[in-house]
């Protein structure tokens, strides 16, 4: 199995991509040897797409089991085709100046944790379209909660300087256990290199083995 790797070369896979239980989000193009490991490890649907023309997937979308939202700048075609390739699911951009919707929106199937300064209509819309409730926070300080964590349905790894009472709201909030740790030989931004579900993850090609058993043991794959 393959655990570490890149995408067009890139260690940070979470700028790139986006994973739910079901689907990648990912900048075409891919090599058929990358979506078949990609398949393999997280038992998904690659879904090749572009946000805003833009390939930094990752960072602009958020998405869980119930749909997808995506950055205020997304084209109208994106969003058809992403309707289209995601049968089923609900597909909404983020109104308001705040739209990169993978760095501000931390969520799993049932909860999202948002940039404290989203507009209350962006907040409806996450709630909406992924399906869940909605708090807003931060981890270690940071609103970019995207990036400072991650969250599944079996856990959640936080950047870590997170402070013990955002720990205890991601706890509390999630219903899942929660940790600290780093990627990439000790990048604290664990969601930028990151893509993970109940089923399995991959992780940036430049990450430790000592990292791969702290995403292990929160995630729930021991």
């Amino acid at each position: 199995m393959v655990k570490r790797i890149t995408i067009g070369g890139s260690a940070v896979l979470g700028v790139f991509a986006r994973c739910t239980e079901d689907f990648l989000l990912t900048a075409p193009p891919m090599s058929d040897e990358a979506q078949l490991n990609f398949s393999q490890e997280l038992g998904v649907t690659t879904v090749p797409t572009l946000v805003g023309s833009s390939s930094i997937v990752g960072s602009l979308v958020a998405g869980n089991s119930n749909g997808f939202v995506v950055s205020g700048n997304t084209l109208r075609n994106e969003v058809a085709q992403l309707k289209k390739l995601a049968e089923g699911l609900k597909v909404q951009k983020l109104p308001g100046k705040i739209n990169a919707a993978g760095n501000v929106i931390l969520a799993n199937d049932t909860v999202a944790l948002i940039h404290p300064g989203l507009i209350a209509r962006a907040e409806r819309v996450v709630s909406e379209t992924l399906g869940v409730d909605v708090q807003r926070g931060t981890v270690a300080g940071l609103k970019t909660i995207g990036m400072a964590a991650y969250a599944t349905n079996k856990g959640v790894l936080a950047h870590p300087k997170a402070t013990e009472t955002e720990l205890s709201k991601l706890d509390e909030a999630f219903g899942v256990p929660v940790n600290i740790g780093t990627v990439n030989y000790g990048s604290p931004l664990v969601g930028s290199a990151l893509l993970a579900n109940t089923k399995g993850y991959v992780i940036g090609r430049d990450s430790t083995g000592i990292e791969l058993g702290r995403i292990e043991d929160s995630l729930g794959f021991l």
